[in-house]
């Protein structure tokens, strides 16, 4: 079924799954949602096709995320994402099951990693490793995190956004929020709600996020066109939002973001806090997208602020390359963040 000898890294998401294979690169993004059938207790779908189901199905299907905020919610249709995703990645070779690097949130704790694990295993894994998102997207974006020099990343994803101060292969002083791109939807939703009284959906939300977010006030305003479901005559209705009410609507979230790197550099030792002061911090992720966002951070920091250069890709690309040079690290002992579990076949 599975790969022989392969290495696999998996960019767990709450909004979108990432597969990385040695010598191909990424082989898939899918978005991280299932659709079941509840009477018949069976999966229908994974992925894009599920997706699209979200906020479209009848009473007996529902489409659902089963890693909320980062952590798995659903143990049971994790396991079966994670298979379908793996068996869809190595086609169909055979024999050898394929060794497997998780990233997983900053601070998850010892439960939580553990069920990361053994839905690895039960998908197929022969050997599991784990590594914090901030550490994989750090090597994804291309950043030396062997040398005792500190390196700062802010990793913005759909459930959490993980901020990390690293050196010598692991993170010196991290945090996770559960603030982030799904939030900012959120955020939108509710601005729309209550400012014009329309009920709009996800996937609208995410569109203006998308086309029209920002997080800094921008000199050109731009404008877009959505549908949504009117909360006075309860029928279809169109209006037109601009760029000036996503920047009042995602107002709270990006700030909180935004206090949390303020208060992991208030906690990072002073040598370290003069390297990333010299070098800037890094920002991963789809939520590093957001118009404006890096500003905001400039701003408030007084720091250089750089988008990586394939941001929603870093983590994926770093669970590849960690897995990749895993023996390597083991022998030199260079103190790299990774949990391990499973058996080498």
């Amino acid at each position: 079924m599975f790969g022989m000898g392969l290495n696999i890294g998996i960019d767990l998401g709450t909004a979108t799954v990432l597969v990385y294979i040695k010598g191909k690169g990424i082989v898939l993004t899918e978005p991280s949602v299932v659709a079941i059938d509840k009477k018949a207790k069976k999966v229908l779908s994974v992925g894009e096709d599920a997706r699209r189901m979200i906020g479209r199905t009848p009473g007996n299907i529902v489409a659902i995320r089963p890693v909320r905020e980062g952590v798995i919610s659903d143990y049971e249709i994790t396991e079966k994402m994670l298979k379908y995703f793996i068996s869809k990645s190595c086609g169909s070779r055979t024999f050898i099951r394929p060794r497997v690097m998780v990233a997983i949130p900053a601070k998850v704790s010892g439960v939580e990693s553990r069920a990361v694990v053994e839905a690895a295993e039960q998908a197929g894994a022969r050997k599991v490793y784990l590594i914090e998102q901030p550490v994989a997207a750090a090597i994804g974006a291309g950043m030396d995190i062997s040398q005792p020099s500190g390196n700062m990343v802010v990793d913005i994803g759909g459930g959490t956004s993980d901020i990390a101060v690293i050196s010598l292969g692991g993170s010196v002083v991290s945090a996770s929020l559960k603030v982030a791109g799904d939030n900012f939807d959120e955020a939108i939703i509710q601005y729309i709600k209550k400012k014009y009284n329309l009920m709009i959906g996800e996937r609208t939300a995410e569109d203006i996020k998308k086309n029209i977010g920002c997080a800094y006030p921008q000199e050109t305003i731009q404008s877009m066109e959505i549908r949504g479901r009117s909360l006075v005559t309860g029928l279809p209705q169109n209006i037109t939002i601009n760029s000036e009410d996503t920047l009042t609507a995602l107002e709270d979230p990006v700030n909180q973001i935004v206090e949390a790197v303020h208060g992991v550099l208030e906690r990072t030792p002073p040598e370290l806090a003069a390297d990333v002061s010299t070098k800037g911090i890094i920002m991963t992720g789809g939520g590093s997208l957001l118009t404006g966002l890096d500003k905001l951070l400039e701003d408030n920091l007084m720091i250089p602020v750089f988008i990586a250069e394939n941001p929603i890709s870093c983590v994926a690309l770093g669970t590849g390359k960690a897995l990749d040079s895993i023996d390597s690290m083991n022998k030199k002992n260079t103190g790299t963040d990774v949990i391990v579990s499973g058996e080498e076949a």
